[in-house]
């Protein structure tokens, strides 16, 4: 395996390994790598909407569920697992609820329920995020990010494999950023 910026990338189609065993010594490699600088993560959480338990009703409330780190399409955990990313909010103060748009409202909720998950004032949480599978027959009929074209496993943004870059490449450019961000970043 070639080490590019410290993370694994060995992506030729022959190699000896399976290309979920590949893949998954990528993430865990990119994993590794930004724990070991200490890079910025964020929150993961889920939404639960507004309920009554016990009667008593409740506000819409985003809960922790981890700590990731942001990789463009993909978040990535201690663990080295991949999730696509969902919404991202901040947890701060909701302001004043006199919107004119629902949009703005619905940004306003997503923000007062990250507070009330008890996150950090100001931190960023990601919501609505999706679990992505490693298997190989998974990686062969995903419709999210990370998929296998001609052989190797690739990271997509949009459809199709146009545009689409080789999950080592990809990694290692990614976690280069959040290991040395650029100035003024």
């Amino acid at each position: 395996m070639v080490l590019h910026d410290g993370v694994v990338d060995d992506e030729s189609p022959d190699a000896p390994d399976g290309i979920e065993v590949r893949v998954r010594a990528m993430l865990r490699s990119a994993a590794s790598r930004l724990a070991e600088a200490g890079a910025r993560d964020e929150a993961l959480a889920t939404y639960v909407g507004r309920r009554r338990v016990l009667l008593v009703p409740r506000e819409p409330v985003l809960r922790p569920v981890g700590r990731v780190w942001r990789l463009g399409v993909l978040l990535v955990d201690r663990d080295g697992q991949a999730y696509e990313t969902g919404s991202t909010t901040r947890a701060v103060d909701p302001g004043r609820r006199g919107y004119t748009s629902d949009s703005a409202r619905e940004r306003a909720e997503y923000r007062a329920a990250a507070l009330r998950g008890r996150f950090h004032e100001g931190e960023t949480v990601n919501f609505g995020w999706r679990r992505l599978e490693l298997d190989e027959g998974a990686l062969h009929s995903s419709s999210g990010p990370l998929v296998i074209a001609d052989g190797a496993p690739v990271v997509r943004w949009g459809q199709g494999t146009a545009n689409s870059t080789p999950l080592g490449a990809y990694l290692a450019d990614r976690v280069g950023l959040l290991v040395e961000p650029p100035s003024g970043a």
